[in-house]
């Protein structure tokens, strides 16, 4: 009880020096609820029936509480700090590699290509029987990764099964510091056209984004980049900035900051020299491109710099800082909202009016308002980054998701690999029609079953039906129509064959040639990187996009507050 003690006077303390900065009217409600709380945690721990473990009690009312605000304000106790430090830096100590759980134990799944996994000749489809001969068997991805985790120059003793390998093998990892590319790839998609993904903004990001684009103008034919955003969550604000930086004006306000403690908000504008002014940017976004990638994507788009293509990002305007807290733990806090150069803000959902069941809503429509960029074209606010041009999201089969879902895809690349010793190049690799009949072949057998949108609504109906006790007279045409749209495996693997082939040629590529491998066989049949040659290689077309000046379907902001 003295620790809690201790904790909740700190915890005083702290609420105490916070409210003398400007916030003394709430001083009574805090201290109040305050000593509400301390008296509860007290009598809960003395007198509840069984032993409670305070420390537990007391994260999962603070998660409850923080939960209630959004999702990105969160608690981090010292437990935890390591991985939020990865988060932010990509640094960690470990044997380099990504991990997945098959059945009773955790196998490889891909290595980072020159990083201690690989070095060792470890290889995706190992599955690990032991580490440091603690049998492993039953233990969860987060169990396995924590022991493969550890300082530098440490060793790990791993017990692996390698299929076509009659005994386990035994290999000697040496832990290294592992620092993940936020650009795990560049190169050139044509004679003409560059081409960057950037995966995340942890430290340094920037300066490998601008290494990238230094090295693809030594390609004296290089005309435009094609600068990938897409599944980008984000990061760091700072190296948001310093990348929009690579392309604009020395000075140029590329984000701005405002939240509640107004000493806090800021201007940023660019501070250093850019590599390139002119060279026509393609930028791809879609769903998964947030925070971060936003204010790149959002910013390019507010000057006028580049064209965005895609499916609508996000839509994430928020920023957080860390607080620190007693005991080594931190507070990431939502502190501000950014606004891009136009001065729209892009957050999608209204943390702040919840409804009554505690759901959140998109921004109204009554609360979006158009925005100008620099040539003056209308944007607006209130959800994500719009593309100047529309790319309908690629959607997959139910076949393919359960062949995904269930590991043959990924198994049969592990059988493959054993069988070729060497393939082409990632952007060549073409599995032929032969090699596709034995993927088919290998999956005989084997369970990868599926429901389909119509059959799962004939469910639907079946039930209702019953419900509503009509099922006796229309039994027969269900079961008709059942009958008629029941699929046929087999018949889907040809009907899909292509989307299939693509993620078979994926996954095998990534075999040989690692995260690179996979990125470039992923390239060959992209509809956004389609787009975005086609634009590119049309100069009058892409000048039009940035120049267009469109009607606002809505009020403008300035217009909006005259009113």
């Amino acid at each position: 009880m003295k620790k809690i003690k201790i904790f909740l006077i700190a915890a005083f303390i702290g609420a105490s020096a916070f409210l003398t900065t400007g916030f003394v009217d709430s001083y009574f409600e805090v201290s109040k609820n305050l000593d509400i709380f301390a008296t509860l945690f007290r009598e809960l721990n003395i007198y509840y029936v069984d032993e409670t473990n305070p420390g537990d009690l007391m994260k999962k009312g603070i998660d409850k509480m923080l939960e209630s605000l959004d999702p990105y304000t969160n608690f981090i106790p010292e437990s935890e700090i390591e991985d939020y430090r990865y988060m932010t830096t990509g640094q960690y100590g470990g044997i380099g590699a990504l991990i997945r759980q098959q059945g009773d134990y955790v196998v490889i799944s891909e290595p980072y290509e020159g990083f201690p996994a690989q070095k060792a000749d470890l290889r995706a489809g190992d599955k690990l029987l032991k580490l440091n001969d603690i049998d492993v068997k039953g233990k969860t991805t987060d169990d396995i990764s924590k022991l493969l985790k550890g300082q530098p120059s440490t060793t790990i003793k791993l017990l692996v099964e390698r299929e076509g390998q009659a005994k386990p093998i035994e290999k000697t990892v040496n832990r290294e510091e592992i620092k993940i590319k936020n650009v795990p790839y560049y190169g050139m998609l044509n004679k003409e056209i560059g081409y960057i993904k950037l995966t995340g903004f942890t430290e340094n990001a920037a300066g490998e984004v601008k290494s990238a684009l230094i090295e693809l103008k030594k390609n004296a034919e290089l005309k435009s980049v094609v600068f990938d955003l897409r599944g980008n969550p984000g990061g760091l604000l700072k190296e948001a900035i310093d990348i929009v930086n690579i392309f604009a004006e020395k000075g140029t306000e590329v984000v701005s900051t405002k939240g509640k403690v107004k000493e806090w908000d800021k201007i940023h504008k660019a501070t250093n020299s850019p590599v390139d002014l002119t060279i026509p940017i393609a930028v791809l976004v879609d769903r998964g491109s947030a925070s971060a990638a936003e204010i790149v994507s959002g910013a390019i788009q507010d000057l006028d710099r580049g064209v965005v293509i895609g499916q609508r990002s996000y839509g994430k305007g928020l920023v957080q800082q860390t607080r620190p807290l007693s005991y080594n733990a931190q507070l990431k806090v939502t502190v501000a909202k950014y606004y891009i150069p136009s001065g729209r803000c892009i957050q999608a959902l209204d943390y702040s009016h919840r409804n009554q069941d505690g759901s959140v809503e998109k921004v109204a429509d009554s609360l979006i308002y158009a925005f100008k960029t620099k040539n003056g074209r209308v944007v607006y606010d209130g959800g994500g980054v719009a593309p100047d041009i529309a790319v309908e999201p690629q959607k997959y089969s139910n076949i393919l998701g359960s062949l995904v879902s269930k590991n043959l895809i990924f198994d049969f690349a592990t059988k493959y690999r054993l069988a070729h010793e060497t393939i082409a190049p990632a952007k060549e690799f073409k599995l032929t029609d032969a090699e596709y009949d034995e993927f088919v072949a290998f999956l005989s057998g084997k369970d990868y079953d599926y429901t389909t949108k119509t059959e799962k609504k004939l469910e639907e109906l079946k039930k209702s039906a019953a419900d509503e006790k009509t099922m006796e007279d229309i039994n027969a045409e269900v079961e008709a129509l059942k009958t008629k749209i029941k699929h046929s495996k087999s018949a889907d693997l040809v009907k899909y064959k292509p989307e299939i082939k693509q993620f078979l040629e994926e996954e095998i590529a990534s075999r040989y040639y690692f995260q690179t491998g996979r990125l470039e066989a992923s390239l060959k049949d992209d509809e956004e990187i389609k787009e975005a040659l086609a634009v590119l290689n049309d100069a009058d077309r892409y000048k039009k996009i940035l120049t267009t000046i469109n009607k606002a379907e809505k009020p403008f902001h300035d217009e909006a507050h005259k009113k």
